[in-house]
């Protein structure tokens, strides 16, 4: 029979639940707001990053500390998602910790860097990168957690990080759309597989967003005669343009559709792709 209370529940009930997010050192990034934004609705925390803090990186330590002012349980976690062995140890050591697993957000990405050429220029090495983090690393990652997630058969969230760009290619994205386009391919594939278990398994897929990314693209897409600061500029006015809402997503945009796919609300939500884009793409 429907479960008759089920439209009665509500993002509340995330309370007590433990979450592993991926990539969240950032000051300003996506990983760093979801986190949050779970801690906000009572979920255990587990934040994980490549390495400790560096320039303009606050790092996990912070990220934790934030986490413990709202109430919440944190932990720091630190290790590449691209390595099987490490990505083990990561989850054991969460579950050593919290007990269990509840929601997996995948949100670690290959920085933006000598992967922004057209592919005539493009080296292997730089796109065996992006798709060493962006895919290999959300395969990694979320085959440890459905593993456990079966285990404890209480069912389960997995949230993959796409991209607009995973919906249409974009000239000297190649690499990065290439990723995201199997992530969104993946996420499929693993609803499909993983249904049965009551876990599901959905993709976000954010157009430009205001956080510390813009920064690394203008960095590797600005032309030789204007500054990263300047091509950064540009970069806001064109896209402001194409967006019909006017103005670009926030990283509390994609924060909160991510609480809401981890609550019981979206239960009889999978395999889907959701655009923030502000109206750019219309599915």
């Amino acid at each position: 029979m429907p479960d008759g209370n089920r439209k009665d529940k509500n993002i509340n009930e995330l309370s007590g639940k433990v979450a592993f997010v991926t990539g969240a050192a950032g000051s300003n990034g996506i990983g760093r707001a979801i986190a949050l934004r779970l801690a906000q609705a009572g979920v255990q925390v587990a934040v994980n990053d490549l390495r400790p803090a560096q320039a303009g990186r606050p790092g996990l330590p912070a990220a934790v500390a934030e986490i413990e002012a709202l109430g919440s349980r944190g932990l720091a976690v630190y290790g590449d998602v691209a390595d099987s062995a490490q990505v083990a140890a990561m989850f054991a050591q969460t579950s050593d910790h919290f007990g269990r697993l509840d929601i997996l957000v995948n949100n670690a990405g290959a920085p933006a860097g000598a992967d922004r050429v057209p592919v005539v220029e493009l080296c292997e090495d730089a796109f065996d990168l992006v798709q060493r983090v962006n895919v290999r690393g959300t395969f990694l990652c979320s085959r440890a957690a459905a593993r456990q997630m079966i285990d404890q058969a209480e069912g389960g969230r997995i949230i993959n990080i796409a991209s607009t760009a995973g919906k249409q290619g974009v000239a000297r994205y190649a690499a990065y759309c290439a990723s995201k386009f199997a992530i969104r391919g993946f996420t499929q594939s693993l609803a499909l597989e993983l249904a049965a278990h009551n876990i599901t398994v959905n993709a976000i897929c954010p157009g430009l967003i205001a956080s510390e990314r813009i920064d690394d693209m203008a960095a590797a897409l600005r032309p030789a005669d204007l500054s990263a600061a300047e091509y950064r500029q540009q970069m806001i006015e064109a896209a402001l343009q194409t967006i019909p809402l006017g103005r670009l997503a926030e990283t509390g945009d994609i924060a909160n559709l991510a609480a809401f796919l981890s609550s019981e609300q979206a239960s009889f939500i999978t395999g889907k792709s959701i655009s923030v884009d502000g109206g750019v793409q219309l599915d």
